[in-house]
């Protein structure tokens, strides 16, 4: 039996948090099984992306065995080491996803460097509205095993992109208040330019793939799922 776990908002559409599935077959048909099984998420499944034995699966045709474990993810706010491995680590010294309150003074200290001729650090605070709506509160939900690997994977990335760079982000999991920050960047260069766009391609990218869910409450008590759309 496959072992089905369900994330934010697909757990709330589902109805539970997991479940064992009898399936054998590609990840295609049991999207297809997922649908007829919960009429609730089914509308929105074609836009939530699957990850099998604790790896972000993009092919549709690979195959789940009946040992598999599978998360559904709806949409998203070792070995030895290779000297490519220790540059990354020194470029991307702190990427990490906590329940604590964040340091813009720790994210700011990774990434300085006797060469580092300009820091650009963007914050992200919880405000009082979005859309219009009034804000009391929001709750961030992260993939226990995807979301810090994930998180690195963007921040490497960017540095191989803009070359000379160094790169730090912390992301906040849990219950937030208005004020409280959601998420710290930190990158450095020798000039601000560099700086300036690792910054904003870091926090760019990790908004769009790192899986970590944004709910919204609202002062009257209703709450929302950021960015989970509108059924298909």
């Amino acid at each position: 039996m496959s072992r089905i776990r369900y994330h934010a908002a697909a757990r709330e559409l589902a109805g539970i948090a997991d479940e064992q599935v009898a399936h054998e077959g590609t990840l295609a048909e049991l999207r297809a099984l997922l649908a007829t099984r919960h009429p609730r998420l089914a509308p929105f499944l074609p836009r939530m992306r699957f990850a099998l034995d604790g790896e972000l699966a993009a092919d549709e045709g690979r195959t789940v065995d009946a040992r598999s474990e599978i998360d559904v993810l709806p949409p998203v706010a070792g070995g030895a080491p290779t000297e490519d491995d220790a540059e990354l680590r020194e470029a991307v010294p702190l990427a990490d996803v906590r329940d604590a309150p964040l340091s813009i003074d720790e994210v700011y200290r990774a990434v300085q460097h006797p060469g580092a001729g300009g820091v650009c650090l963007f914050v992200g605070v919880v405000r009082d509205h979005a859309e219009g709506k009034a804000v009391a509160r929001l709750e961030y939900e992260a993939h226990p095993t995807l979301a810090i690997p994930e998180l690195r994977r963007v921040l490497e990335q960017v540095v191989r992109e803009v070359p000379g760079t160094r790169v730090a982000s912390v992301h906040r999991a849990g219950a937030l208040v208005v004020g409280d920050l959601a998420v710290v960047v930190a990158a450095s260069a020798a000039h601000r330019a560099e700086a300036f766009a690792a910054c904003r391609l870091a926090i760019d990218r990790l908004k769009e793939t790192v899986p970590i869910w944004k709910k919204e409450h609202e002062p009257s008590g209703a709450a929302v799922w950021v960015n989970l759309g509108e059924p298909e």
